[in-house]
């Protein structure tokens, strides 16, 4: 629940890490049936943390896409139930926007502003302009950057998710010791691209005998960093901390250059791998010109109040959905 865009009244998320790490990545068919399980609960849960009623909000907003569409489905239809049924506006939101907003709600921004979106899902460049309005800049060909980290760790036999993983590895290992090249990209180079860095890692596991090692990690069940650190040998801890500086510093090198090239008063940083400690601290430390934002960690992964504070400017303009709308997986942004 939030109150005029920025006021977080409560905030519930229901975790399916659980649900969906002994699969090594999340399941859609899963991931759509514990929506289901969990939603009527979460927004009771939601309703109580605020000291409200359904029937004493303005509006309710829903994440429209882009996303899985059976997970989608399952917020869209509740969401016109309950807008139906207590006569309220219904308000669509584009997830990514949803993102650029968990910052804008905890910050004063300075327009235009950059925002570096990424997650699992999603890395993209945007120029946010006055009445947040949207240009893209430039966004990945292949792998998102939460994806490769995800794929990257699977792959050495660490737990899902892997990119919370690695960073809590990474400060372990020489960041410098693996060189890795990122292709040099055609026609529009802002685009991002992370499959070849992916592929170098599979190449580096293969011209070595690791196989016991990354068995040996698999065998554990729910295991600690430490357990974890204490049975990667250091060559893998450097691969690590070489992935992630490698990965980090392709992110903000775009970043920068988007931010220069239309003269941004400020950067944005959010989704999930905003959570990235490594992230932050190379973020801080190239004394920009200008503020570099992230949300808190928990308005950094997937949570309903960025939609909510998403939705408000909205609100205002008188921006409604029917009960025509429909999920959209990909929908786009701008």
């Amino acid at each position: 629940m939030v109150e005029d865009g920025s006021r977080i009244l409560s905030s519930v998320v229901s975790s399916q890490m659980a649900t969906h790490s002994k699969y090594g990545g999340v399941v859609p068919e899963l991931a759509s049936r514990e929506h289901l399980r969990a939603i009527v609960p979460v927004v009771r849960a939601a309703l109580e943390e605020a000291g409200t009623r359904l029937d004493q909000l303005s509006a309710i907003a829903v994440t429209q896409g882009p996303g899985l569409v059976g997970s989608l489905l399952v917020g869209i239809t509740y969401a016109k139930s309950l807008a139906m049924v207590h006569h309220l506006p219904l308000i669509a939101v584009n997830h990514i926007e949803g993102h650029i907003h968990a910052v804008v709600s905890q910050n004063e921004i300075e327009l235009p502003a950059l925002a570096l979106i990424v997650s699992g899902g999603h890395t993209h460049l945007y120029e946010v302009r006055e009445g947040f309005v949207y240009r893209l800049l430039g966004r990945t060909r292949d792998d998102a950057a939460g994806e490769a980290f995800d794929k990257v760790a699977k792959l050495l036999g660490f737990p899902y998710p892997g990119g919370p993983v690695i960073d809590a590895l990474a400060p372990f290992g020489d960041a410098h010791a693996v060189r890795f090249t990122l292709a040099k990209m055609k026609g529009n180079t802002l685009d991002f691209s992370f499959s070849g860095i992916k592929t170098a890692v599979l190449r580096w596991v293969e011209a070595r005998d690791m196989a016991c090692e990354i068995a040996a990690r698999r065998s554990l069940v729910d295991p600690t960093i430490e357990q974890l650190r204490a049975m990667t040998p250091q060559p893998t801890l450097d691969l690590l901390a070489s992935f992630q500086r490698t990965v980090i510093d392709e992110l903000l090198r775009r970043a920068v250059r988007s931010a220069e090239e239309i003269g941004a008063r400020s950067m944005i940083v959010s989704g999930g791998v905003a959570c990235n400690t490594g992230l932050r601290a190379a973020a801080r430390a190239r004394h920009l010109p200008y503020p570099v934002l992230f949300p808190s960690p928990g308005l950094s992964t997937d949570n309903a109040a960025m939609i909510a504070a998403a939705a408000f400017p909205k609100l205002a303009r008188g921006e409604f959905a029917d009960t025509a709308l429909k999920a959209d997986a990909n929908l786009q942004l701008c």
